[in-house]
């Protein structure tokens, strides 16, 4: 790992170690969770929500660690965080009430997941590295 990765991967990885440590520990938002993603997803209606609630969260700490973890290469890692912030973004674009109509910009519900744009660039920069 270079040292001008440390910081993006340090912020990112806390943040979403962090995330998935909430979601581990608090079941109490998993319906709301889960009916976000499945209505941009309809697949996952299958899966209960404390169950997507718990390998959501289960993948979160597993990325978050894989992005503090400096032996896992920029390019792994940033596959890694590529795919989650891709999936993030487009449960934006599939969900309308988190963006103004026939526009990107966000309402103010979408606010919060429009944000997760910086993770897509940082996983696309690592994905670049060339180790």
């Amino acid at each position: 790992m270079k040292l001008r990765d440390i910081p993006t991967r340090l912020a990112t990885g806390a943040y979403i170690l962090h995330a998935g440590w909430e979601k581990w520990t608090d079941e109490t938002r998993a319906a709301g969770v889960h009916g976000m993603a499945a209505g941009a997803y309809p697949f996952l209606r299958s899966i209960p929500p404390t169950a997507f609630l718990k390998g959501l969260a289960a993948a979160e700490l597993a990325l978050g660690a894989a992005l503090l973890t400096p032996v896992v290469p920029n390019r792994l890692a940033g596959a890694g965080l590529t795919g989650f912030a891709g999936s993030l973004l487009a449960m934006y674009l599939r969900t309308p009430a988190l963006h103004k109509p026939d526009s990107i910009w966000p309402t103010p519900a979408g606010t919060g997941i429009s944000k997760d744009v910086w993770m897509l660039g940082i996983g696309l920069g690592l994905l670049a590295d060339r180790n």
